[in-house]
């Protein structure tokens, strides 16, 4: 519709004429790396392998290391110890393997037994008949012909007889090849454990750019790695050994054996569990008489398959943000191609640090983007790219995978205006009229199915007190659509009005007969001109009622207190939370004074007695909680941190990195205490803009500071009780990433061995989005 344009939409910069150029350079450079990979691998693949035992002996050399023993010698008994290992499973091996050499003879008559029984089956009349006779027949008149053939005469040359030195060589040379190899392996894992500084030093060089990340891209690969090759061996000998005891129950000769071997061949991504269950297989079918074995055989396999696939290995590697099961088939395939089958074994372990690397570097993110499992577009971009293709129901599907704890509120607050915002980026920029057109009914099936699974929580004989108007087009209208079904999620009825140019003709047409509030929805950029004629004339037609503007693209000059007042609006806000509260505050505010008081927790009474226990009201933790406090502060770049803890009355602050103002005895009402709303909900609290926020934009010791930044982790115990908070507090509003988050939980744990005077106990690690695919190979956190 003509005049509903945003007109503030910047055109799309003109395409790179240089992406040719870059593309081919790209593959040029990888052209060189996949050649100098296959004609280098004599070489490379001893590397790699030492570089990957050598990630799984690091935590044992360390060990050794801090115990007093130099570092030399405990890489030489950690190799030594390694070497031993080895050569005792190829004794077993060997040892197995001749015992059944040995036997093998008195199994042939069972053997012919069991093929003659086949044999006999295959012959007995059925459906193949007609096809059998068909190329018996084909295969005598093929031996007719041949027969008719004379045959030509054979010349056989005869070389000179070989010496006994040649025909050593020849037997030897292929021996000697891979105990050159196991030679230069051993030589390669030595230097690696024993200097890797250096060598890390060299990598950082070799990759450049950041410090920082180069360096947490090679500490994340050791670790990852690490702790990869830890999980698979147990995962492997816990298989092993229960295949073991099993053959052994069942009967199956040199059961030791296939267990080992089922341990060893699990490395062997895809291939080893089918190679270590053939062998047993064969042995029952030869040794048992009848088909029992056989079967009880396959059972036990299957069933150690099953416990392995779904209970072991979700148990040990827990939740995993690795590979992609694509990435793992085609690095399979890739390895494979170049180093044959050691390029096999060693293909996930390459692509693990690969994946790493890329999500460290910003210089190979392709990787990251490649090889993750990750999804590498966020749920607004999802939903919107679904929409453009005109499949709502799978942005439907999204959307239902991302509503947690039956929050739609908070969906519309992260997500559900992101996609609208997106829509309005791109509104004359790249979308053409059957875009708009599907996002605009996709958007519309989308809401239609997220009112009916989540109905209001209203009276429907409760008249609307509340009109939500779109400002100039469709967008702003979607956006009231949203904002009146999450108002309508928290008992108060709304009612939409749709998008119009704001004139004197449509204010005087609007029926706001029994409104008390009025909330006008904008995604322009530039909104000021159009929102002063709004509400003059609104307040010129309909006198008295309230006016909240939404401004979803809100430039930070207009949300200042004096352009407020200058726009003749009672109320500006910029999230769907915000909203909500504010206006849940305005039209309804004993329900908002509850709804901002944080709730006593369930337990109070225990956790106020679990806090008094720890005597830490006496202050004789205070300096090291105060130095744990000036720790975060600077950690995190904030004005100042605090850590308090929750009496039944009162908040103390028992640490603070800075001299604080409006206390009394270090202590604050509970009813204004910072970590309230951390304990009461257990989980970790973070106010980008308190300004912003209704509960915090009139807390009386925030507005004291002056800070417009707050976030807090409650003091867990081991035994659950939260005890107050790690608050941080900034000048500026800011946001936190995932890491920053991890660390802040982590520096809490630090804060509650403190004060209760106990080892920390590390929070469990942050959930990430789900993978978009199964993942074959899990990447431990």
């Amino acid at each position: 519709m003509r005049g509903t344009q945003p007109g503030d939409t910047p055109q799309p910069a003109a395409a790179d004429p240089f992406d040719i150029v870059r593309v081919a350079a790209w593959l040029a450079v990888t052209s060189i790396i996949v050649a100098a990979l296959y004609l280098g691998q004599n070489v490379l693949t001893p590397l790699a392998i030492a570089f990957l035992i050598g990630f799984a002996l690091k935590p044992l050399v360390t060990w050794l290391t801090r115990r007093g023993l130099p570092r030399a010698l405990s890489v030489i008994a950690v190799i030594l110890t390694l070497a031993m290992l080895l050569t005792a499973f190829g004794f077993l091996v060997a040892s197995q393997l001749g015992t059944l050499s040995a036997q093998l003879p008195a199994y042939q008559t069972t053997i012919r037994e069991k093929i003659r029984d086949v044999g006999e089956s295959v012959r007995a009349p059925g459906m193949f008949d007609g096809v059998m006779r068909t190329v018996d027949s084909v295969q005598e008149e093929v031996a007719t012909e041949e027969s008719e053939i004379v045959p030509p005469l054979r010349v056989q040359v005869v070389g000179s007889e070989r010496q006994p030195l040649e025909t050593a060589l020849e037997w030897l040379t292929p021996a000697l090849e891979p105990l050159a190899t196991a030679g230069i392996v051993i030589v390669f894992l030595f230097l690696v454990l024993l200097d890797r500084g250096d060598m890390r030093d060299r990598l950082i060089r070799l990759l450049g750019g950041n410090l920082h990340q180069s360096t947490d891209a090679l500490e994340d690969a050791a670790k990852r790695i690490s702790k990869y090759l830890l999980m698979q061996v147990i995962v492997n000998v816990s298989y092993g050994v229960p295949m073991a005891l099993g053959l052994w129950f069942i009967g199956v000769p040199g059961w030791l054996l296939w267990g080992a071997l089922a341990a060893v061949l699990r490395f062997i991504p895809y291939l080893g569990p089918l190679l270590s269950s053939v062998f047993p297989l064969a042995l029952a079918f030869a040794v048992g008489d009848g088909w029992e074995m056989v079967i009880w055989t396959l059972a036990l396999i299957l069933f150690l398959e099953l416990i392995s696939n779904n209970i072991v290995e979700p148990m040990l590697y827990g939740t995993s943000t690795g590979l992609s099961a694509m990435s793992l088939i085609a690095a399979a395939t890739f390895w494979t191609a170049l180093w044959g089958p050691i390029g096999l074994i060693l293909s996930t372990p390459l692509t693990v640090c690969l994946l790493v690397l890329g999500r460290g570097n910003p210089q190979l993110g392709f990787l990251d983007t490649l090889l993750g499992s990750t999804p590498v577009l966020d749920v607004p971009t999802r939903i919107y790219q679904r929409l453009i293709a005109d499949k709502p129901e799978d942005a439907i599907e999204i959307v239902d995978d991302t509503i947690e704890d039956d929050d739609v509120v908070e969906f519309y607050n992260d997500h559900g205006i992101e996609v609208l915002r997106k829509v309005s980026e791109d509104y004359l920029s790249n979308a053409r009229p059957e875009h708009r057109q599907r996002v605009f009914n996709g958007m519309d099936a989308l809401l239609d199915d997220l009112k009916e699974e989540y109905p209001p929580v209203i009276d429907p004989a409760e008249a609307p007190r509340i009109a939500c108007i779109g400002g100039r087009w469709e967008i702003d209208s979607l956006a009231c659509e949203m904002l009146v079904h999450a108002l309508g999620l928290e008992g108060l009825p709304a009612v939409e009005r749709r998008e119009g140019v704001v004139s004197t003709r449509y204010v005087n047409d609007l029926d706001l007969d029994g409104i008390d509030l009025v909330c006008i929805s904008f995604f322009s950029r530039e909104p000021a001109t159009a929102i002063k004629a709004f509400c003059r004339r609104l307040r010129n037609r309909w006198p008295g009622r309230r006016i909240v503007v939404a401004l979803w693209n809100a430039p930070p000059a207009i949300l200042e207190p004096g352009a407020i007042a200058a726009l003749g609006a009672d109320e500006v806000v910029t999230t769907v939370q915000e909203a909500v509260l504010r206006i849940q505050r305005m039209v309804a505010p004993e329900t908002s004074r509850e709804h901002r008081a944080a709730d006593l927790p369930e337990n109070d009474a225990a956790r106020v007695e679990a806090l008094l226990a720890t005597n830490i009201l006496d202050g004789h933790a205070r300096e090291e909680l105060d130095a744990l406090s000036k720790r975060a502060a600077a950690v995190f770049d904030v004005k100042f941190a605090v850590i308090s803890v929750l009496s039944a009355a009162k908040e103390h602050v028992v640490g603070k990195s800075i001299d604080l103002s409006g206390m009394r005895d270090g202590a604050i009402p509970r009813d204004q205490a910072l970590s309230a709303y951390a304990v009461a909900e257990d989980e970790l609290l973070v106010v980008g803009d308190t300004k912003r926020d209704p509960r915090f934009a009139d807390h009386a010791q925030l507005r004291l500071w002056g800070t417009s930044f707050f976030a807090a982790a409650p003091l867990k115990t081991a035994d659950g009780m939260v005890l107050g908070a790690l608050s941080l507090l900034d000048m500026s509003p800011r946001k936190m990433s995932e890491e920053e988050l991890t660390l802040l939980e982590s520096m809490a744990a630090a804060v509650v061995a403190v004060i209760t005077g106990e080892d920390a106990i590390e929070p469990p690690p942050r959930e990430s989005e789900k993978p978009s695919t199964a993942v074959a190979q899990p990447v431990p956190d």
